[in-house]
């Protein structure tokens, strides 16, 4: 477990932690307005890529540049989004992002031997506190 505090300013702190771990599914936690967008911003602007990011929470998934995956499973059952395909979608080249990753996808990317990391995003004061696992 790795814990992170920082602002908005310092998020390459974390995009450059989370990159280290060298995992394609990554799983975002957090409360409404927690940040979870707002770091997809930096991970994608970290790798080059200047396509303007927005969060999917009615489209579902966002690509960028053809190597990030960025999904938003918040309005969508986890039902919904397999009937979709879109799981299937993990098996791609590319860093896959997840907002609003829970235990159920948890539990099926393990059954499916995909690896994965999961990073908690809690406010405090004006910074966030990532939490890495």
């Amino acid at each position: 477990m790795i814990k992170i505090t920082a602002n908005i300013d310092e998020l390459n702190k974390v995009v450059e932690t989370i990159k280290n771990i060298d995992k394609q599914i990554i799983l975002l936690k957090g409360n409404l307005a927690s940040g979870k967008t707002t770091l997809v911003k930096a991970f994608v602007k970290s790798l080059g890529i200047k396509e303007n990011v927005t969060s999917p929470t009615f489209s579902i998934q966002q690509i960028y540049d053809d190597r990030v995956f960025h999904y938003d499973i918040y309005n969508k059952e986890l039902n919904n989004f397999l009937a979709l395909g879109l799981f299937e979608e993990f098996e791609k080249e590319g860093f896959h992002l997840v907002e609003w990753g829970n235990e159920g996808l948890e539990f099926i990317l393990k059954e499916y031997g995909f690896e994965y990391i999961v990073v908690n995003i809690e406010s405090f004061k004006e910074k966030r506190v990532y939490t890495i696992l």
